[in-house]
C-alpha cells in the first residue's frame, strides 16, 4: 500500500485546511487510500471519552443510519464511542476517512482496514510527518482541528462540560461551521456555546 504525500498547492490538498487553519495548515499531509473520498463533503464525528449511557444508544443508532445512507464520515475514531461507531461503519459500504493522531508512515494497518482500502472506500489521512510515531494528547488536539477543518459539518455526540472536547467545540463555533449534537439534557452545555440540536433525520439530509 503506497502512501501519498500532498503538499500545499497540490490539486488534491484540501483547501478547507487553509481556510480554517490559516498559517497553521500543515505544509503537507500524507494519505493512504482513495483521495476521491475527500470530495464527498464528509461529516466529522466526535465524542468525549466519557459518554452517558443514553447517548451511547443514540450514537449506535446514528452510526447504523449513516452506514445505511452511505454517508461519508471523518474522525480520529480514538475515543471508545468513536471506535464503536467505526466498527459499525466498517461493516457497510460507505466511504470513511480515518485520521490518526500520529504519522501513518510505518504505521501498522489493521486487518479490518485493508479490505475497505482495497475497495476504495477507506482513506487514512495524517498531518504529521514520520517523526511523530506515538499518539499524544497534544497531537490529538491538532488532529481534531485537522478533522474539523476538512469536514463539511461537525457532529459531537457528547462533550463533557468544561472538558477538552467542549473547548475544542468553542473553536469550531468561531469558524462559523455547523456544529450539531443530540437533543438531550446532557448536551445542554454544548447548545449554550452555539451547537444546534438535531435529529438523526436532519443529519442524513
Amino acid at each position: 500500500m503506497n502512501i501519498i504525500k500532498l503538499h500545499k498547492g497540490d490539486p488534491s490538498y484540501p483547501t478547507a485546511l487553509q481556510t480554517h487553519l490559516g498559517d497553521n495548515a500543515p505544509e503537507f499531509i500524507t494519505a493512504l487510500g482513495n483521495l476521491g473520498i475527500l470530495q464527498n463533503k464528509p461529516l466529522a464525528l466526535f465524542c468525549s471519552i466519557k459518554c452517558p449511557g443514553s447517548i451511547i444508544l443514540q450514537a449506535y443508532d446514528l452510526a447504523q443510519h449513516l452506514r445505511q445512507a452511505g454517508a461519508t464520515v471523518i474522525s480520529g475514531f480514538h475515543t471508545p464511542m468513536e471506535r464503536e461507531c467505526l466498527n459499525i461503519l466498517l461493516r457497510g459500504s460507505q466511504p470513511i476517512i480515518i485520521c490518526p493522531a500520529r504519522s501513518i508512515e510505518g504505521m501498522r494497518i489493521l486487518g479490518t482496514w485493508r479490505r475497505p482500502i482495497d475497495e476504495g472506500r477507506l482513506l487514512i489521512l495524517s498531518p504529521f510527518d514520520q517523526k511523530y510515531r506515538r499518539i499524544t494528547a497534544a497531537l490529538g488536539e491538532k488532529r481534531n482541528e485537522f478533522v474539523a477543518a476538512i469536514a463539511d459539518r461537525i457532529f459531537v455526540a457528547h462533550a463533557t462540560p468544561g472538558g477538552k472536547t467542549e473547548q475544542f467545540c468553542r473553536k469550531i463555533i468561531s469558524w462559523d461551521k455547523p456544529l450539531l449534537t443530540f437533543s438531550c439534557n446532557e448536551n445542554m452545555s454544548l447548545v449554550s456555546i452555539g451547537a444546534r440540536y438535531v435529529e438523526i433525520e436532519d443529519i442524513l439530509r
